[in-house]
């Protein structure tokens, strides 16, 4: 079994060509299959940790294929029917390896069952911007312009994302007039809040924190537990009046289910190794990012019980995929 003390003293050998008990892995490129647009913050970090791992391995090639669509359940399914074999992989989060399983009729596939994890890698933040010319300057600012006849509009990355149903559960606790917006993906969510298209959209951070930094966006508040180092201007939704609204997004890694286990080891070992690196941690934490390390076995039971969590979400907002 990989342990975290594992994780953390990977010997290079851990990364380097293929072992006996995997010989000749990888001989042909590995995919890894982000379900959203580039641009988006699944996409960023499946980029950087594609280059790294080709660092790695020597060079071996390791592409990234966007393949967006349905609610990403497009690019989540073909990992699930490729072939078992460790050639694709599938980079995902909450919402395709969770809330999809529990807010999406008939699933082609089984977030839990169709699929080998691999490793949980990173988390975010959400936070809750409006464009920077917006009257609101302050979430009760904006609660009041969608409570008191005002209609507002908010921008999600797709029906059923953490974005949706964040901003769902903030509308219905505070009985705003709040209209919901669907995009294919967070980057085209974002573009049309920087123009004003919309009112707000709850972002993971690092799919706003340039353009707020850049004086595009306003934040009005982030689901952290603490303001954050690189925004200390924002308070955290329990300081704006809206304690416990925000549900952190998370990031992992899957092979297809029966891919075996020395590959799906081998794949653990070079990428909690590739988020352990000092270098790597910068580089996410200046994305928006903090490392989030999980092995195979405590990644599959943390991954359970997010499929329970969200099932108990999907009572409260009532949000169904159809």
């Amino acid at each position: 079994m990989i342990t975290r003390r594992t994780v953390l003293a990977a010997a290079p050998a851990a990364l380097a060509l293929p072992a006996a008990a995997q010989e000749g892995y990888p001989s042909r490129p590995i995919r890894i299959v982000i379900a959203y647009p580039p641009g988006g913050s699944t996409d960023v970090l499946g980029r950087a940790l594609a280059q790294r791992l080709s660092e790695l391995w020597n060079g071996a090639a390791v592409v990234v294929e966007n393949r967006p669509g349905g609610g990403a359940i497009v690019g989540t399914q073909a990992v699930a029917q490729a072939p078992a074999d460790g050639y694709t992989l599938a980079l995902g989060n909450n919402q395709t390896h969770a809330s999809n399983q529990v807010m999406a009729r008939n699933l082609p596939y089984n977030a839990v069952e169709s699929f080998a994890p691999i490793a949980r890698l990173a988390s975010v933040h959400h936070a809750l911007v409006v464009p920077a010319n917006h009257p609101a300057k302050t979430l009760a600012e904006l609660v009041a312009k969608g409570k008191n006849g005002g209609k507002v509009t908010y921008a999600s990355s797709s029906v059923g994302s953490a974005s949706h149903v964040i901003a769902e559960s903030l509308a219905r606790r505070f009985g705003m007039d709040a209209t919901h917006v669907p995009y294919r993906g967070g980057a085209q969510a974002t573009t049309d809040t920087v123009a004003g298209v919309v009112d707000y959209f709850i972002s993971t951070w690092p799919q706003v924190v340039t353009l707020v930094r850049d004086g595009k966006l306003r934040a009005l508040a982030i689901g952290a537990p603490q303001r954050l180092a690189d925004a200390p201007d924002v308070p955290t939704f329990d300081e704006a009046g809206a304690p416990g609204i925000s549900v952190d997004a998370w990031f992992g890694m899957w092979a297809p289910a029966g891919t075996p286990a020395p590959i799906v080891n081998r794949l653990a070992e070079a990428f909690l190794a590739i988020i352990a690196e000092a270098p790597m941690q910068e580089r996410l934490k200046g994305l928006g990012f903090s490392a989030a390390p999980l092995p195979p076995a405590e990644f599959a039971a943390f991954q359970k019980a997010e499929v329970a969590r969200w099932g108990e979400l999907v009572e409260l907002t009532g949000i169904r995929m159809e």
